[in-house]
Order: C-alpha cells, then structure tokens, then sequence
C-alpha cells in the first residue's frame, strides 16, 4: 500500500462510483496507477454483474422524453433489483437519457436477441445482392460485418449512446456501468415511441439532429 493515497482513493471513487475498499484495493493491485485500477474495477464489475445474470430485477422507472413540439413521445422501462436503487438519481437520469436516445435513433429491438430469424435472413438476402461476384466469393468473411453493421442500427442496446462525443460509448456500455456503480442488476425491458402521423407519408424532420442540437448546446 506504500504510495497510496487518501486522496487518490477518493478520486478513484469519484472517477469509477465503487466503494471505498474496492478503489483501495483496485490502486494496491495496480500499483498505484489510476488508469489500470479503472480498468481493474471494470473488469471486476462485469464479473460481478455476470454473477448477477440470474437475478430478477423487477422494479425500476420508466423514462419519459417529449421532443419539442409534442410530435415524438418515448418511454423506457429501465429495471433493477431493489426499490432504494430505482429512486436514485442516477438511474433516473439515465432512463430518461435513453428515452431521448430512442426518440433520436428509433431503434426496432432493445437485444440483438429480439431481432427475429425472419428479418435476420432478409437481410442477409438483401446484403448478398449489393455484393459483386468477386465478393461472393467471400461472402462468409465480408457478410458478419455488414450484419453487425445492421444491427448496430436497429438494435437499442449496440447503438452509439447519442450524448456521447467521443462516439464510442454503447447504450450496453452505458447500462452496465450503471450496475457497476450501483452494485445491481439493471436492464432495459421495453421501449415504446410514438410520432404523429406516423405510417403516413409526409415530410418530417431530424430528431436525431434536433437532439444532436440541443445536446451540444447544454
């Protein structure tokens, strides 16, 4: 523990959310480096949150997101395992970040696990007629790529989190940080949004952009 501060321990807390044993711990292990202890308690996060797979999360909130105008309404169930962790402000908050999320991104599916087989296949059909003769060829190596490529769009959980600016941070990475820091089970169960006239063909605007807009300018 020589070199360890108190000082860096709280930083490590303010940095990460994890207790004050676990940032003491993290720091002794990496000998006293702040990057390698973040990277030492995320990766003891995602064991503890694999350890909490089989848990039931049953309660949480659900986040609502009215864009400008009233003409997009979302709603996100986020669950978790207790009561006290639902009323948090920290799971509040980011409920009502993936509401906005959807209203800007409409993804289809929250999991890659909800995307029916049909769809899958129509897409794969669809991806091998846009490829030339050479690429068919390859179509083994150069099709998996294109099918992530798709569900990166229409999957909730593998979008790029649109607060973020480093465009890097997924919604998963953003759902799992929070049951790290709060030590639970958190999922998203559903999602729902609603546009007017929607299914009506018309001219609309960008809410992604909108969004992008308002965000950028907090």
């Amino acid at each position: 523990m020589s070199g360890i501060t108190s000082e860096m321990i709280k930083k490590l807390r303010e940095m990460t959310g994890a207790g004050m044993m676990d940032c003491k711990a993290a720091l002794s292990e990496a000998e006293g480096s702040m990057d390698k202890a973040v990277e030492v308690l995320r990766k003891k996060g995602l064991k503890d949150i694999e350890k909490r797979s089989g848990k039931t999360a049953a309660e949480g909130t659900l986040g609502v997101y009215t864009h400008p105008g009233d003409q997009v309404v979302s709603i996100v169930e986020l669950n978790c395992e207790t009561d006290f962790v639902a009323r948090g402000d920290d799971f509040r908050a980011l409920a009502r970040d993936l509401a906005m999320h959807v209203a800007a991104m409409k993804p289809l599916y929250v999991t890659v696990e909800e995307v029916p087989e049909s769809v899958l296949n129509k897409e794969k059909e669809i991806l091998m007629e846009q490829l030339n003769e050479e690429q068919r060829k390859k179509a083994d190596r150069i099709l998996p790529g294109k099918v992530d490529k798709f569900l990166e769009g229409v999957v909730l959980m593998r979008q790029i989190f649109i607060k973020d600016e480093t465009e890097s941070k997924t919604i998963k990475d953003m759902v799992d940080a929070l049951s790290m820091r709060c030590g639970e089970k958190v999922t998203v169960r559903r999602m729902a949004r609603l546009e007017v006239g929607e299914g009506i063909e018309k001219a609309v605007g960008n809410i992604a952009a909108d969004v992008a807009a308002m965000v950028g300018g907090n």
